[in-house]
C-alpha cells in the first residue's frame, strides 16, 4: 500500500531560469516525460517551487510503495543533479543543486499526499 513521503531541495538558479523546469524534470524521471497519462507508474508527486532571489526552494510529495521510497529519492535526486531541462518552448534553464534531503509531511500537506496515495 503506498505512503506519502516529502521531499525538498535547493537549487541556485539564475533569474532567466524557469523555477518549474526542475519539477519537470522530476517528473521526467520518475515517468518517462513531463506530459504523460496518469497514472505515474512509481510515484504519483507534486512540485512547488518557490524562488528567493537566485535559489529555488523545492517542495516534493510523493506516494509510493515503502520499499520503493529510497528508489524515488534517488531519481528526484538524479533528476536535480543533472541541472538542466529543456521545455517545450526550447528554452533550456539550468540549475545547480545546493541541497536536497528527505522531509517530514505537514500537517497541511495531508489531505494532498492522501489523494496521491490513492493514485
Amino acid at each position: 500500500m503506498r505512503q506519502g513521503f516529502a521531499h525538498q531541495a535547493v537549487l541556485g538558479m539564475g533569474p532567466d531560469d524557469d523555477p518549474a523546469a526542475p519539477g519537470a524534470a522530476i517528473t521526467t524521471v520518475l515517468c518517462g516525460h513531463w506530459e504523460h497519462e496518469p497514472p505515474c507508474p512509481v510515484a504519483p508527486h507534486h512540485t512547488e517551487a518557490e524562488r528567493n532571489g537566485d535559489e529555488v526552494r523545492l517542495r516534493i510529495l510523493f506516494a509510493t510503495d515503502p520499499d520503493l521510497e529510497l528508489r524515488v529519492r534517488r531519481d528526484i535526486d538524479r533528476a536535480l543533479a543533472h541541472g538542466e531541462l529543456t521545455g517545450p518552448d526550447g528554452r533550456t534553464s539550468r540549475w545547480r543543486l545546493l541541497r536536497s534531503e528527505p522531509g517530514e509531511p505537514s500537517v497541511q500537506e495531508a489531505a494532498r499526499l492522501e489523494r496521491l496515495a490513492l493514485g
